[in-house]
C-alpha cells in the first residue's frame, strides 16, 4: 500500500509539531511521500513564513533594508533545525535566497521558499529523499498547470525511490521562473503527487479532525463527517468550507484516489474520508451545511420573455462583457435573477445596467444587495421526502425570510438565499432540524 501524506503549515510550525509528523509517517511504511507546506502559526498572535517571505521581498524590490525581515525567516528555520539535533545548515540557500529578492525574482519565488526550506529540513529528520518541485511539477507559458508533462516527470522521478519529500505550492514555469499555485495550494500538490504515484490513499493531515456540518463559529460542536463524496464536497468547499483547497480533489477525483483528512494533534481521530461514491448511508439526511455573504441580485423582468430566443444568452453576455461570473441563475416565465458577487458587481453597476438595457429591453431591472447563500448538501436528499419542506418549514420557524430558492435536478443541494442578518439564524435552524432532532 502507499499513501502521500500532506502536512500543513500548523502540523509543521515547531519543533514540537516536527516531533509529531515523524511519529505519524514512521509509524506505517506506507506513508512514503510527504508534501509539507511552510511553517504555520505557532501561537495565535505569531505570523506564518510564507507572510514573513511576502513582506521581506516586497522590502527587498522596493530597495529598501530587508535585513532584519530576513534574519527573523532564518530564526524561524534554525529555531527548529537546532530544537530538532540537526546537522543541517541553510546558509547556502539563504544566500541564493537573499540574491533573488534583490534581483526581483517574483513574489511566486519569494511565496515558495517557505515549502522549499520546510521540505530541506523535513527531508533530513525523516533521512527522506527530498525532490525539488520545481523540477517535476509544471505549468505551461500562460502560468496553467501542465497536468501531463507533470504527470510523467513526477511518476519518473518517485518510481525509483522508496520515499521522498515534495515541497507543497510551487512548480516552475517553462522559463525555469517559480510559479505557485493560489494560497493553500500544498493541498493540490499532494492530489498531484497521490495521482502521479497511482497511490492508495492521500491523507491531508491538519489542525481539524475533518469536515463538520455545520460551520463551528455559528454552530457550537457541529457534529463531524465522516464520509463525504466528491461532488459533495465541491458543494461545501465552494460556499465557503475551507479544510481542504476545493482544487486539490480533481486529479485525485480522476485516479479514484480517496482523500482521509486527519489530525496531526489528534492522529487517533477516524477524520472525514473523501470518496468517489459509497454506499454508507450517512447519519443525517443532509451531509453537510456551508454559506457564504455578500452578494447582489440583479432581478430582470420583461413579458414574454420565455418566448424570447436567445434572451438568456443576451443577459449573461452583459455580465462576460464586463468580466463579471455569474454564481446562480434562478428564473421564471418573465423575471430571470442574476446571483453575483456584490463587490466585484459594484465597480462595474452602471456599465452592467446601461448594458441589460442595451442588449435585452427589460420592462424593470430591480437589485437587492446584501445576500447571503446557504447551500444545504446531502447525497441520501433525494431520497428522502420531504427534504425542502423540513427546511422552509425550519426557516419559517426562525422567522427568516427566504429570498431565493436554487435546486439542480441532481437533488444534491439546495441553495437559499436570506438576509445577511438572518445568516447565522438560518443555519443553526437548518442544523437543529436536521442533525439535532435526526430528520
Amino acid at each position: 500500500m502507499t499513501k502521500v501524506v500532506k502536512f500543513g503549515g500548523s502540523s509543521l510550525a515547531s519543533a514540537e509539531q516536527f516531533k509529531k509528523v515523524k511519529e505519524i509517517i514512521t509509524a506505517e511504511a506506507s506513508r512514503r511521500f510527504v508534501i509539507p507546506s511552510a511553517p504555520g502559526k505557532r501561537f495565535p498572535s505569531d505570523t506564518k513564513v510564507t507572510d514573513m517571505l511576502y513582506a521581506c521581498y516586497d522590502l527587498a524590490a522596493k530597495g529598501k533594508d530587508f535585513k532584519e525581515e530576513f534574519n527573523a525567516i532564518k530564526e524561524r528555520y534554525y529555531g527548529i533545525i537546532n530544537e530538532l539535533g540537526l546537522d543541517l545548515s541553510l546558509e547556502q540557500e539563504f544566500e541564493v535566497i537573499r540574491a533573488c529578492f534583490i534581483g526581483k525574482a517574483g513574489r511566486d519565488y519569494a511565496a515558495s521558499r517557505g515549502e522549499y526550506l520546510n521540505g530541506i529540513v523535513l527531508a533530513k529528520y525523516l533521512g527522506f529523499n527530498f525532490v525539488d518541485s520545481a523540477d517535476v511539477i509544471f505549468f505551461n507559458d500562460q502560468g496553467q498547470f501542465d497536468s501531463k508533462k507533470t504527470g510523467r516527470s513526477l511518476s519518473a522521478r518517485l518510481e525509483t525511490m522508496e520515499n521522498a519529500v515534495i515541497p507543497g505550492f510551487y512548480g516552475s514555469m517553462p522559463n525555469d521562473t517559480i510559479k505557485t499555485f493560489s494560497r493553500g495550494g500544498s493541498d493540490i500538490t499532494g492530489s498531484i503527487v497521490a495521482a502521479a504515484v497511482n497511490a492508495d490513499l492521500y491523507e491531508n493531515w491538519t489542525d481539524v479532525s475533518g469536515f463538520l456540518t455545520c460551520d463551528p463559529r455559528i454552530v457550537s460542536n457541529p457534529k463531524p463527517i465522516t464520509t463525504i463524496t466528491y461532488k459533495e464536497l465541491r458543494e461545501l468547499s465552494y460556499m465557503g468550507a475551507t479544510v481542504l483547497h476545493e482544487d486539490a480533489i480533481f486529479p485525485v477525483r480522476k485516479a479514484g484516489i480517496p482523500i482521509n483528512i486527519k489530525n496531526t494533534n489528534k492522529p487517533e481521530d477516524v477524520g472525514t474520508m473523501i470518496v468517489e461514491s459509497t454506499s454508507q448511508k450517512p447519519a443525517y439526511t443532509i451531509t453537510g451545511i456551508a454559506g457564504k455573504k455578500g452578494f447582489t441580485v440583479i432581478n430582470i423582468e420583461k413579458d414574454m420573455m420565455n418566448a424570447e430566443i436567445g434572451f438568456g444568452r443576451k443577459v449573461l453576455e452583459v455580465f462576460e462583457k464586463n468580466g463579471i461570473c455569474f454564481e446562480h441563475m434562478p428564473s421564471g416565465i418573465d423575471t430571470m435573477s442574476v446571483v453575483v458577487h456584490q463587490q466585484e458587481f459594484a465597480d462595474k453597476e452602471q456599465e452592467i445596467l446601461a448594458g441589460l438595457h442595451r442588449n435585452c429591453h427589460p420592462d424593470t431591472i430591480d437589485i437587492e444587495t446584501d445576500l447571503a447563500l446557504i447551500a444545504v448538501v446531502g447525497r441520501a436528499m433525494k431520497s428522502n421526502r420531504g427534504t425542502a419542506g423540513r427546511i422552509f418549514s425550519a426557516l419559517a420557524h426562525a422567522h427568516v425570510n427566504v429570498k431565493m430558492i436554487d435546486q439542480g435536478s441532481s437533488e444534491l443541494n439546495i441553495i437559499i438565499g436570506v438576509s445577511e442578518d438572518d445568516f447565522e439564524i438560518a443555519n443553526k435552524a437548518i442544523y437543529d432540524i436536521f442533525v439535532e432532532t435526526k430528520l
